[in-house]
């Protein structure tokens, strides 16, 4: 049977397992995604200390992206010592907190490695076609009386993602924002204008993921479909439409802020930019 694999952060039960009975060991979390990521791309794995009526020891959290491989990973392991003396219980959580309702995107650094792992390194490519700054568009930079003291930078970034070996060809735009505590100081807003930019970049290329889906059939082999319920209105832009879409006053800038889990650590302040194919001027 088929399954879906989406770019985005795992919240069914059935993509994650219960492993209780672990001894405490140095690395103990590196321990077990050695273990379990023999069966498919891991979201995380988190070791808990037992509460005080459990008595000692730990129990972990291993969250999959695909139902399939933690099933199998929980057939193969469960009552296996694998890295410790004694066995291990390995369950399929039947239950999950209800508290989390959003359906998160993933950040682009796990977008990268589950396309790597399904797609293959050169399965896939992206490029930037827009990086611009949007600074003061909406007018907040430019309020009667407000000093240079504390500033915003904001950069626009569209990004394309493209599927050579599918003909799937899809796009991100977002928006990457940081305030300038002191928007005097040369060096601190060039710092936060670097910053800025690899939060765009980061977030549109997160964006053009949301509208892939991976067809993980049953024999290994991985088929694409184009997910249309991800659609933005400036899909159907042009290149150049594109490019000139901040010079329209009424732009909204918002509608590009997307809702994205652990943005942050996309970001190595002391890199350069992602050796993408940068958009001419």
């Amino acid at each position: 049977m088929a399954e879906v694999v989406e770019f985005r952060v795992p919240t069914g039960s059935h993509q994650t397992l219960l492993v209780w009975g672990l001894e405490p060991e140095p690395g103990l979390e590196h321990s077990l995604f050695s273990a379990f990521s023999k069966f498919g791309p891991l979201y995380s794995v988190r070791a808990h200390r037992n509460a005080a009526v459990a008595g000692p020891g730990y129990y972990a959290v291993v969250k999959f992206y695909s139902a399939g491989d933690a099933s199998r990973a929980q057939h193969a392991c469960n009552g296996q010592r694998l890295f410790q003396k004694s066995p291990l219980k390995v369950c399929v959580c039947t239950k999950q907190k209800g508290f989390q309702h959003q359906v998160l995107a993933l950040n682009s650094n796990k977008c990268q490695e589950l396309a790597n792992h399904y797609l293959g390194f050169n399965g896939w490519s992206s490029r930037i076609i827009m990086l611009q700054n949007v600074s003061g568009f909406d007018g907040e930079n430019e309020e009667l009386g407000k000093t240079l003291q504390k500033r915003s930078v904001k950069y626009l970034c569209a990004v394309e993602v493209t599927l050579p070996n599918h003909g799937v060809r899809t796009r991100g735009v977002a928006l990457g924002e940081a305030d300038v505590e002191n928007g005097e100081d040369p060096l601190e807003f060039v710092t936060a204008s670097r910053r800025v930019q690899k939060l765009a970049v980061g977030k549109a290329l997160s964006s053009a993921f949301q509208k892939i889906l991976l067809v993980v059939l049953e024999n290994g082999k991985v088929a694409v479909e184009y997910n249309s319920t991800q659609e933005e209105l400036t899909d159907s832009l042009t290149e150049e439409e594109l490019k000139g879409l901040v010079q329209v006053s009424e732009l909204s800038l918002e509608q590009f802020d997307l809702d994205e889990e652990e943005v942050l650590s996309d970001l190595s302040f002391d890199d350069e930019l992602p050796g993408w194919e940068m958009p001419s001027n």
